[in-house]
């Protein structure tokens, strides 16, 4: 027992005695409207179709103030944990009429990391790996000032071992109590739960709302509205509706109707369980994959950093740099062998050679190459010398008088 309610274990198969234990573990999230008889009831439906049940009852107060709920979901998460770690599992979230504002949002907020405080990363992704179905039974609630009224008068809550005065007299005290925190804190507050219950369609996992037609608290205008608005974001979702069922009452008026759609969809969550578990395994080797190549190219740099080092320092080797090759062709080593002094040599740069247009031997060049009238000749390429293309000219007129002039000037 701890501020905010109760977290235990409804049935824990043995996995000694039991082959292979448990197929999973069935969350349920009770809120103090449902008396302990109708919550045994859920707990051996499960136990029956082999799921573990770990019972979170949240009192009454808890879905109007966020740190108990807080405090009772670290609780849960604590228990949770401890049993994933040990042997992981599908895990299927429970909602029974007003617990998702109860605890459940809070659930959903720290293992997402949308609060303060959180748990440790890696058990939150445990949980959310694990989390493979989320089932609301009667609900989600909208949580307003008209529904405390209205929950406070109710037929269920009527029911209890209080005398009818009492209930009449708590009933007003909790509305009008509750109005002004409406007014204040509670529309924030219900704006982040609606938001936390959106945001569970990131997990993955597939919905199921079991709802009625003439269920006061839970109208089927919210709960279509719930489904709408989860179908946009991307979450697939079955609805499965009564006509006369009473809230938080499916079950017991229709046993095996709920059976066969709870057991349904049991089945449908350890298949997505285990498409997530193959999914996991292919990101796990694809991230092998790329650390092994990142350490092969690493392993490739710091090679062909070592070989670059002994370059610089290893004159004996066999590759140089080209930069360092006129230097070493300056002071050879009498002792170094022709062929060594051959190789060294072939890596040697060509220098250009560079020719004064001033010069004597400029000037003569110029004046036998270059004509003085450009005037009527025609210029292009005739073919290729050494590798290298070279020009002819031919003239429209007459071409050996030029021939004749650049001879003269070429004997002078």
């Amino acid at each position: 027992m701890i501020g905010g309610g109760r977290v235990y274990w409804g049935k824990k198969a043995d996995r000694e005695m039991d082959d292979g234990g448990s197929n999973g573990v069935v969350v349920i999230f009770a809120w103090s409207s449902i008396n302990e008889s109708r919550l045994t009831s859920f707990v051996d439906l499960y136990s029956s179709l082999g799921w573990n049940s770990l019972v979170c009852r949240a009192d009454f107060l808890t879905a109007f103030y966020p740190e108990m709920a807080l405090s009772l979901a670290f609780h849960l998460l604590a228990e949770l944990v401890e049993e994933l770690k040990t042997r992981p599992c599908p895990v299927i979230f429970l909602a029974l009429s007003g617990a998702p504002k109860a605890c459940m949002y809070k659930v959903l907020q720290v293992i997402m990391g949308d609060c303060e405080p959180q748990i440790h990363p890696d058990d939150s992704q445990l949980v959310r790996n694990c989390l493979s179905g989320h089932v609301y039974d009667s609900g989600p609630l909208d949580f307003t000032s008209d529904l405390n009224t209205k929950f406070a008068l109710h037929p269920s809550i009527r029911r209890m071992s209080v005398p009818s005065r009492l209930i009449s007299w708590m009933a007003k005290g909790i509305s009008s109590g509750l109005d002004g925190l409406y007014l204040t804190r509670f529309e924030s507050q219900r704006s982040e739960y609606w938001q936390a219950l959106y945001s569970s369609v990131e997990i993955g996992a597939p919905y199921l709302i079991l709802c009625s037609e003439n269920d006061e608290l839970a109208p089927h205008q919210v709960i279509s509205s719930f489904t709408h608005q989860l179908q946009e974001l991307g979450g697939e979702v079955k609805v499965v509706k009564w006509k006369n069922s009473p809230h938080a009452g499916h079950y017991t008026h229709n046993p095996i109707q709920y059976r066969a759609v709870i057991s349904n969809f049991l089945e449908k969550a350890i298949s997505v369980y285990l498409l997530k578990l193959r999914q996991l395994g292919e990101r796990a080797r694809t991230h092998d994959e790329i650390s092994e190549l990142i350490c092969d190219l690493q392993k490739v740099a710091v090679d062909s950093n070592q070989s670059l080092k002994r370059v610089a320092t290893g004159p004996s080797d066999h590759f140089f740099l080209p930069s360092s090759a006129p230097y070493q062709s300056n002071n050879t080593d009498p002792s170094s062998s022709q062929e060594e002094q051959r190789e060294r040599s072939s890596f040697r740069p060509l220098q250009p050679t560079s020719i004064n247009a001033n010069s004597v031997l400029g000037q003569f060049l110029f004046d036998s190459c270059v004509p003085k009238n450009i005037e009527g000749w025609d210029i292009r390429f005739g073919g290729c010398l050494n590798g290298q293309p070279y020009a002819t000219s031919s003239s429209r007129k007459n071409s050996n008088h030029g021939f004749k002039k650049r001879l003269l000037r070429s004997k002078l």
